[in-house]
Formats: C-alpha cells, sequence, structure tokens
C-alpha cells in the first residue's frame, strides 16, 4: 500500500507522458497536499513514525518544481521550494529520530535546490554534518535508507538523472550510500555529498533539455509487444498507472 494520494500521482506521471510538465507540477503538488494532510490510514502527519511515510509528501511537492522549471513556470517552482523548506523544518517536530532529522535536512537542501534558491551546496553540508552527528544513534544504516522517508529522498534524484541516462538507473542505491556500513554516519552522510556533487547540474540538465523522464517502475527490455511510436523502442516501463516508453517516457503502443 503506497501513501494516499488521492490518484494525484499517477495523473502527475501521466501528464509528464504526454510533456505537460505544468499540469505535471500542479498534480504533484495535490499528490504532496494530500499526502502531507493524510499520509496512510492510521498515520497522522505529526506523529513519531519511524518509516516516516510523511516523506512521499515531501518528495511529491520537490518533484512538483522540477515540473515547473522545466515548464518555464520558475515562480510556482520558488514558492515550492520555499514552502518545501519549511514544511521540511516543521517536521522535525513529530519524527523523533535523530537520523530522521538528518534526512529531513537533506530534503531541505533538495528543495532549495529544485526551487532555485540560495544555500544548496551550504544546507547539503548541514545535512551531512547531521548524519554524522547521528552515528552512534544508529544501529542498522541499511534498514535506515530503504525505510519510506528515506526512499522518498532519493527517489527525485533518480528520476531527474534517468532522461540524461537514457532512462537507465544512472544512480543506484549504492552510489547514493558509503562504502561501509560500519560507520553509520559516513555511510549515510553519502547521500548529501552525492547529492551537493550531482543534483544542481543534473537539474539544470533536464532544464536545458526541456525534459524530466518519469519515475521508472517495472521494466522489460526488447519486448515482442510494445514498440514507441515517438522514438522507436521496444523497451517499456510501466509505472503507476501508464505505460511508458523507457527511453523517452512517453506513451508506448502495443503491438499486435
Amino acid at each position: 500500500m503506497r501513501t494516499q494520494d488521492a490518484g494525484h500521482r499517477a495523473a502527475a506521471i501521466a501528464a509528464i507522458a504526454d510533456r505537460e510538465y505544468r499540469r505535471a507540477g500542479d498534480e504533484y503538488t495535490r499528490a504532496g497536499w494530500r499526502v502531507l494532510a493524510d499520509p496512510r490510514e492510521g498515520i497522522e502527519p505529526f506523529a513519531a513514525d519511524e518509516k516516516g511515510w510523511v516523506g512521499d509528501g515531501l518528495q511529491y511537492l520537490a518533484t512538483s518544481a522540477v515540473c515547473y522549471r522545466v515548464a518555464g513556470k520558475d515562480t510556482r517552482a520558488t514558492r515550492r521550494g520555499v514552502e518545501g523548506v519549511a514544511v521540511a523544518k516543521d517536521l522535525t517536530n513529530g519524527l523523533e529520530h535523530p537520523v530522521q532529522h538528518a534526512c529531513l535536512k537533506e530534503f531541505v537542501a533538495d528543495f532549495r535546490a529544485v526551487g532555485g534558491l540560495d544555500g544548496v551546496e551550504s544546507a547539503y553540508r548541514e545535512a551531512e554534518a547531521a548524519y554524522n552527528d547521528a552515528n552512534s544513534a544508529v544501529d542498522s544504516p541499511q534498514a535506515w535508507g530503504t525505510t519510506p522517508l528515506f526512499e522518498a529522498a532519493a527517489t527525485l534524484l533518480q528520476q531527474v538523472a534517468r532522461g540524461p541516462a537514457n532512462g537507465e538507473i544512472a544512480i543506484p542505491w549504492e552510489d547514493l550510500h558509503g562504502a561501509d556500513p560500519g560507520d553509520p554516519g559516513s555511510f549515510l552522510a553519502q547521500r548529501a555529498v552525492v547529492k551537493r556533487q550531482r543534483f544542481p547540474s543534473l537539474i539544470e540538465q533536464v532544464i536545458d533539455d526541456g525534459f524530466l523522464a518519469t519515475p521508472r517502475g517495472t521494466t522489460e527490455y526488447d519486448t515482442d509487444h510494445h514498440r514507441c511510436p515517438h522514438c522507436g523502442s521496444a523497451d517499456v516501463n510501466w509505472v503507476a498507472e501508464s505505460v511508458v516508453c523507457l527511453r523517452c517516457s512517453r506513451p508506448t503502443a502495443e503491438t499486435s
């Protein structure tokens, strides 16, 4: 069961496939607000939650900002960035663990990056320091790194990186984390390091290209049942309620 986005995430992905990035930004915004208000049944947005389901709401708001920037709606993107910074900071009143607070700082830096705000580098360095400070409180960094909060904070970077990588996974989970889980702080702090080094330039590239890929879902290569009418690829990506080309993220066509 995903978070309760009322179908707006699926609508946003369909809009990306249609290259309607302003509409995608609107739908991702609605998905973000919906999840932030009521993440899942029995989960309160301002209560302690070791899984951090509210992270999906932050991710959708951040994704909306990227969509608006690709659509040339920079003012709306900036507003989402400012909004996201405020929400991520406020959520520290609910999520209790120090490593979750570090992840929220990572989100703050993300919102500065996607919104075109200043202070991006220093915000990622603050997140890096927060992860290192949380070192003694983390027993299993791999377990934390696969909770919904942390996965949500990784999803947009991976989505943005797909376009310049011809639809492939350009930044896998392993690249976002350190080599030694026995040093939990450093292991998780690598997330902020990689984002500081790569995320701003990737955002600028998708803006320059005018192309944001859909998220990656279930994929199949060289199929005999689908072919993209736009680029001719037979590689398919099933995500949300859309069936799109793995390469160009446009709707793909079923062949006879």
